[in-house]
């Protein structure tokens, strides 16, 4: 086989990661409105701890951002495929524990095997795209696959708060989460196609110089880099890498702050739960809906300066949304926030894909998503600590506020244009190499 890229000519595996992605956003957003507000009436949380109310997505981020990097890893050894599988398996006892949770701990413990599940599932449905779009198509390959995944969050944040306030909580989830975690499996050992040999494919027409188009300025490395040197490679020895790793991480901030402070924030206003659920739903509709144009227009106009924009607009946004005192001014904000991240998000996974080499590409986005989703637990700790030190909730906002606008700083000044088009490797330094 000649394994050749595009979305056409290889609809029927983008159509079979696409549904994928779906499923593991809906497996995660079952948590988004229901956990957080019930924290203290359902799991017994102490009131006002946001420490350890913050626990359970400090856990998943740990843990997620570890199974990325060892996910990347193993998925260029064993495929993506049998690597997806894994995950869904390991999402099997989340409902159960959920459902008998006699304690907090143990929705920090379900959390870990969410963790195990997204790194797994999440990672392989964007390695996947990496390997069979072409390089002019990454935006609009990761705005579609963020809009089906974030759009999966936000379908199952709205429907479990609607669902959790007219029948049990816990029954809610456990049903919600058990059929489809089931369903995304079946669909894993029967509708997916293995992506592994089209990179291999593309590393091997690029060493022989018969690869097509722009030729994109991949970051020079081992062809074979161990572990420890694609680590080093992605976090700190190239300058652009570095920037696009911190920009993940910081980003998480505001994912983190949405999924359990601002349920909180608005239980403590008098919210209900089908307001809450309207809240976050908005922001991850709009978040997930706008990355279907924000991505091609990263294909258009670069990655940087999207990018850039998108941590701006976000940094405004959280810092408004406290001085907000009504349902439809959150909603507002949400829809804001919603915007700037749909501008970053795919647009920072499609500027990773630009530039690393085919042959590690699924281990250097491991390692970019190690660090972009341990930005959960970094933020969601952060917040928790100045929230009880201080007493007000507020101070969570207007700390991930000023991270974003220090984040989006620091790609001014050190991240590269990445697109090929836009920045390609010039003829003479091919013909000098």
């Amino acid at each position: 086989m000649t394994y050749a890229l595009g979305i056409r000519e290889n609809l029927r595996p983008f159509l079979e990661q696409l549904l994928q992605v779906f499923f593991v956003g809906l497996t995660i957003g079952l948590q988004r409105t229901v956990v957080p507000a019930l924290a203290e009436t359902e799991f017994g949380v102490v009131q006002g701890s946001m420490t350890t109310i913050f626990a359970f997505v400090v856990s998943f981020g740990i843990v997620k951002g570890t199974m990325n990097f060892v996910s990347g890893r193993l998925s260029e050894r064993v495929g993506r495929r049998r690597v997806l599988i894994w995950g869904w398996l390991v999402a099997l006892p989340i409902p159960f524990l959920i459902l008998w949770a006699p304690s907090w701990g143990w929705i920090v413990a379900a959390n870990v095997l969410l963790g195990v599940n997204q790194g797994f599932c999440w990672s392989m449905t964007v390695t996947a795209k990496m390997d069979i779009v072409k390089g002019s198509q990454r935006g609009l390959a990761t705005g579609f696959n963020e809009f089906a995944g974030y759009g999966g969050v936000a379908l199952a944040a709205l429907s479990t708060g609607y669902l959790a306030s007219y029948f049990d909580p816990r029954m809610t989830l456990f049903a919600f989460g058990l059929v489809v975690t089931l369903i995304a499996l079946a669909a894993a050992v029967l509708a997916f196609t293995e992506t592994l040999p089209y990179a291999r494919a593309e590393a091997a027409r690029h060493k022989s110089g018969t690869s097509n188009g722009p030729h994109p300025r991949y970051v020079e490395g081992s062809e074979n880099p161990t572990s420890a040197q694609i680590f080093a490679l992605v976090t700190w020895r190239n300058r652009t890498f570095m920037a696009l790793a911190q920009a993940g991480s910081i980003e998480k901030f505001v994912d983190a702050l949405m999924w359990a402070l601002v349920p909180v924030f608005m239980v403590a206003k008098g919210a209900s739960l089908i307001e809450i659920g309207w809240v976050t739903g908005i922001y991850g509709l709009v978040w997930g809906g706008s990355q279907l144009w924000t991505g091609p227009l990263s294909d258009v106009l670069g990655r940087k300066w999207p990018t850039v924009a998108g941590f701006f607009i976000c940094s405004g946004g959280v810092l408004v949304f406290p001085f907000l005192a009504t349902t439809s001014g959150w909603a507002v904000a949400a829809a804001i926030i919603g915007v700037g991240m749909a501008l970053l998000y795919p647009t920072l996974i499609a500027a990773m894909g630009d530039i690393a080499h085919p042959a590690w590409r699924g281990s250097a986005l491991g390692v970019y998503r190690f660090w972009r989703d341990l930005g959960y637990a970094i933020g969601a700790l952060a917040m928790g600590l100045i929230a009880d030190a201080s007493g007000m909730l507020e101070a969570g906002f207007w700390l991930t506020s000023a991270a974003m606008a220090l984040s989006g700083l620091w790609l001014v000044l050190k991240m590269d244009e990445t697109h090929p088009r836009l920045n390609p490797v010039p003829d003479q330094e091919l013909t000098d190499a």
